[in-house]
């Protein structure tokens, strides 16, 4: 990841770190620690697996109980590559189709059924989305690269006729 956050533009460096990532699951190099397979009730859990020195990046592990996920939300600007590392997750994208006094309308773009070592990356402005644990019974694993520290994003929460206000969201790690 040292190298591929050097490859030059945000989307050139997206694509390297997904291809990174892709490639360690495909050769069985990555191996996280147990704690980051334990969900928690309450919520998905957020725990730091790395962060860059030079403050260039940070990896992030999240685990997902049964059934859990995000609201719509953003990366408040920071490029992200998301990778599945064990179980099913549903990615939905949006578009930001207006935003006036507040009420900002979305548009659904696609929605995939990710597995293990599926990988997709959210470059700003296209970063507006939701995770699902697609599975009723089982924990699922994501890892998260961030072109930065990602301490805050933004959710929408729905406020009628088919708008959404903006809520600044404080993040932090789990355990």
């Amino acid at each position: 990841i040292d190298e591929a956050v050097g490859a030059g533009d945000t989307d050139s460096i997206a694509q390297e770190v997904k291809r990174v990532l892709q490639q360690s699951l495909r050769c069985n190099a990555l191996s996280l620690p147990s704690r980051f397979h334990t969900p928690r009730p309450d919520t998905y859990a957020r725990r730091l697996l790395h962060r860059d020195p030079a403050g260039r990046y940070t990896v992030v592990v999240m685990t997902w109980g049964p059934q859990q996920g995000t609201a719509l939300h953003d990366h408040a600007g920071i490029w992200c590559v998301e990778c599945v590392v064990a179980g099913e997750m549903a990615v939905t994208q949006y578009d930001l189709v207006s935003e006036e006094n507040g009420a900002y309308r979305f548009e659904e773009q696609n929605r995939v059924v990710a597995s293990r070592g599926a990988a997709g990356c959210l470059i700003p402005p296209f970063e507006y989305h939701t995770l699902a644990n697609t599975r009723p019974d089982s924990t699922s694993v994501t890892l998260h690269v961030y072109g930065g520290e990602m301490d805050h994003c933004h959710i929408f929460e729905p406020s009628g006729h088919g708008a959404f206000r903006r809520v600044t969201k404080a993040l932090q790690y789990h355990d």
